[in-house]
């Protein structure tokens, strides 16, 4: 670790908070953007999910009288 500190220590700022994190971005961006999509695509089918089943609860509760106590007793 410190045979690293010794090399970036005699580099310019730029590269250290510029070229590296590029390079690191051009490299891993890949990943980078299939874990951002992987993500982005679990929260939007969970969200999907949660409308659904908000949506099957509104409509059962509608035509079955509003919630009766004798469909409640079922569960």
């Amino acid at each position: 670790m410190d045979g690293i500190r010794e090399i970036f220590a005699g580099m310019p700022w730029w590269v250290k908070w510029v070229a590296v994190p590029l390079l690191a971005v051009f490299v891993f961006g890949g990943v980078i953007t299939s874990i951002l999509g992987a993500l982005i695509g679990i929260v939007f089918k969970l969200l999907l999910f949660v409308g659904l089943v908000g949506g099957l609860i509104f409509v059962v509760k509608k035509f079955s009288g509003g919630g009766s106590k004798s469909s409640s007793g079922e569960w």
